[in-house]
């Protein structure tokens, strides 16, 4: 084996992790600690300028891609003497190894792996890229799924590099027909042709067209039909499509994954050991959580954190154990009859308790959400303050407490302020817990399945929506429209308060302070006293046909609403007073924005391009009507943003995380997490940022160095990686510790002060 060179950049090379036709992967480590694949291209090929030219191509295509089924960017320097790439280390087999050592996979496998890909080739395809050489060499398996890499022969769409004539690049077995035929018209259907291959080689170990020569298996592409003897039955017939010989016949991404449908996410996770490498120190793979049986209100039978204990909620079952009845003493209430939208005399009823039930929805029907946009707002309206509160100093007490169903992978929402800790799942209503121990102080179940919505404290009242789904008929034989509901409850016992009929206002509900905002299709606000209920407001806003809603600023006492412009070439923003509707200001500005949130009397909004890409932070001063762009490092696909004074911290889907001065208008450091699915990040005292990952974990990063300081172990309903619709951000408490949600339906809380030790 040749020696290594010593570094790429400024990166070390420590370890050689295999080769290929262009060049050497090798295992780098930057001066933070963080592990990267680098790959380095062959001495013969770096005085070559059409390959020079090739792998700028590859580097551009890599880097538009942000999918969390890729390996993102790190680095790269294409004109170097010898042209380099750094992108995040995976650690796990290639498919191909996988299937060499362990033959072929099993079906609930190879359901994972088709959504997996397909998401992955739906976000490379989105970002205008055509992958050209998905094989299974080219797919590495995670604990979170697939990651596609090398996009050596990618090419973007709107690229002006063309294959030369007379040369065919890629991998025979995986080529679709027009790749032969018509190299320069090969469009994303080639990539998805690919896809069928590989699932193919993954359910019997070798491709539907297998033979010796490169030339016959090309003619086999092109004439023959593909042999899928040992794909499985139920997942023939997709898979044949992929390979149908005329690209409009084939499914497009988003096809495969809703034919695929939730059962995908059920199989069991893969875990697999590190990728083998050549030289270099033994990987550590991170270790399992254990899964310990619970009882209602017991300790736990298997130890969840040091010292922690492990409750159900009175009402809800337990997992693994048996279900269990609610035990005495746990009355299930529900809401007072509803209150006709805009009636002030049904609203007078006040706090008068009525026994009527009542379901719960989506979480989105709380939150403040904005279609395509980014937002940095929680879930758990005015009393929510970006973290303040922490006490890191104080010794917080772990525990963990499992609330919700044991049949739904979804993880509750919670809502936290001044000391009151109050979360919502699935099969178990309302709940209130103790922040210190986890303790339930009350619930209330409505014994309705269904996703809920996230609590928000307003008017001294815990506040939540809940959609009826039952479907029911008019008069007339026709579906009636679902009916919603936004309930309140008594913070001290759970009793319902009053409650109000919002299927008018198209169910959608915004919390600013002490005031409910409801905005109907016509494009009139109403604004309700979150006490009461009462109606303090109700009238159009200046200049506004279809407002948005954005975030509410506590301290400022504003709440932004924006409305873009047809064209998206600029956005009306209204600075709005929620308790009696007054627009204290109002600019239009230039641009797709979206408000995210204030960095003291400035307000900050995200700037997206013509593909939909975030592509900058825009900070506007209303005193000096300033208006300063600050544009990203690279375009990142929906990031969800945390604003810590004037440092906006944005955490794109791939677990990028990047930090942005937006005064001084530059980019702080950027990190790669090597998380997938993420939730909304939260910015901290004592430089802390705090997000959690699909597999529910929980990760603390150090906002003044840019690095990774721990993370909790996953936490999987039985050993499987479930799919949550929803990944609550976590909440830091003034009792010095951090709580979070995991799809396994648990709450758990750790110690602020030391995230080495989760």
């Amino acid at each position: 084996m040749p020696p290594l060179p010593g570094y790429a950049g400024h990166y070390r090379l420590e370890a050689r992790l295999g080769s290929g036709g262009m060049g050497v992967v090798h295992l780098a480590t930057s001066a933070s600690g963080l592990r990267l694949a680098v790959k380095v291209v062959h001495e013969q090929y770096a005085a070559d300028p059409e390959f020079r030219a090739r792998f700028r191509q590859e580097v551009a295509a890599a880097r538009r891609v942000s999918g969390a089924f890729t390996a993102p960017v790190v680095d790269a320097d294409p004109d170097a003497e010898r042209p380099w790439m750094a992108t995040l280390y995976v650690p796990g087999p290639t498919l191909a190894d996988q299937v060499k050592r362990n033959g072929p996979m099993a079906p609930a496998e190879l359901r994972r792996l088709t959504a997996g890909l397909a998401e992955a080739l739906r976000d490379i395809h989105r970002a205008g890229v055509v992958h050209r050489d998905l094989k299974p060499g080219n797919v590495l398996l995670t604990d979170t799924g697939p990651r596609v890499i090398d996009f050596g022969i990618s090419r973007p769409v709107d690229s002006d590099l063309r294959t030369e004539t007379g040369k065919l690049i890629g991998s025979p077995p995986y080529m679709a027909p027009e790749q032969f035929q018509r190299p320069r018209q090969v469009g994303p259907a080639a990539d998805v042709f690919a896809l069928g291959s590989v699932l193919v080689h993954a359910s019997t170990g070798q491709g539907p067209f297998d033979d010796g020569s490169p030339y016959i298996v090309a003619y086999q592409v092109v004439h023959d039909e593909p042999d899928l003897s040992g794909v499985p039955a139920a997942l023939a017939p997709l898979v044949r499509r992929c390979l149908a010989k005329d690209p409009a016949g084939r499914p497009t991404p988003d096809e495969i994954m809703a034919e695929l449908g939730p059962p995908s996410y059920e199989a069991t996770a893969f875990i697999p050991a590190q990728r083998r490498r050549e030289a270099g120190p033994p990987a550590h793979p991170p270790a399992q959580e254990p899964t310990p049986a619970f009882t209602p209100n017991a300790k736990a039978v298997g130890k969840a954190e040091p010292g922690a204990s492990a409750r159900s909620l009175p009402a809800s079952r337990a997992t693994p154990a048996p279900p269990s009845p609610s035990p005495s003493g746990s009355p299930s209430t529900s809401l007072p009859a509803s209150l006709p939208a805009g009636s002030d005399a049904a609203a007078g009823a006040g706090r008068r308790r009525h026994r009527v039930r009542w379901p719960l929805v989506g979480a989105a029907a709380v939150a403040l959400v904005v279609s395509g946009g980014v937002t940095t707002w929680s879930l758990g309206g005015a009393e929510e303050a970006p973290a303040r509160e922490a006490a890191a100093t104080v010794a917080a007490t772990p525990w963990r407490t499992e609330l919700g169903s044991a049949a739904q992978d979804a993880a509750p929402l919670c809502a936290y302020t001044r000391g009151e800790l109050y979360c919502a799942a699935p099969g178990a209503g309302l709940a209130r817990l103790d922040p210190r121990d986890g303790r339930v102080l009350w619930s209330r179940t409505t014994g309705v399945a269904g996703e809920p919505t996230a609590p928000v404290v307003s008017g001294g009242l815990v506040h939540t929506v809940a959609r009826d789904t039952t479907r029911r008929k008019k008069p007339t034989g026709q579906d009636a429209s679902a009916r919603t509901t936004l309930g309140t409850y008594e913070a001290a016992d759970g009793g319902p308060a009053w409650s109000a009929d919002v299927s008018a206002y198209r169910g959608e509900v915004h919390h600013a302070g002490a005031t409910v905002l409801l905005a109907a299709p016509s494009g009139t606000v109403k604004g309700v006293d979150g006490t009461t209920g009462r109606t303090r407001w109700h009238h159009a806003l200046r200049g506004h046909g279809q407002p948005r809603f954005g975030p509410y600023s506590p301290s400022t006492g504003l709440v932004y609403v924006f409305e873009v412009a047809g064209s998206g070439a600029t956005t009306l923003v209204s600075a709005v007073r929620p308790g009696d509707g007054a627009v204290v200001w109002q600019r239009r500005l230039a641009g797709d924005l979206t408000p995210v949130g204030t960095s003291g009397d400035a307000l900050q909004l995200t700037s997206r391009d013509r593909d939909s890409q975030t592509d900058a932070l825009v900070r506007y001063e209303p005193g000096e009507r300033e208006v300063r762009r600050v544009p990203l490092p690279f375009p990142m696909a929906e990031p969800q943003v945390a604003l810590r004074e004037d440092v906006a911290y944005l955490l794109a889907r791939n677990g990028t995380l990047v930090a942005v001065d937006t005064h001084g208008a530059r980019e702080l450091w950027r990190l790669e997490t090597a998380a997938g699915r993420v939730s909304r990040p939260v910015a901290a005292d004592g430089d802390r940022l705090y997000f959690s990952a699909a597999d529910g974990r929980l990760l603390a990063v150090d906002t003044a160095r840019g690095a990774l300081l721990g993370q909790t172990p996953p936490r999987l309903r039985g050993g499987k990686l479930g799919y949550a619709a929803a990944l609550p951000a976590p909440l830091v408490t003034e009792e010095g510790a951090v709580v979070a949600t995991a799809p396994d339906g648990s709450v758990f809380a750790v110690p602020a002060k030391d995230p080495a030790g989760w």
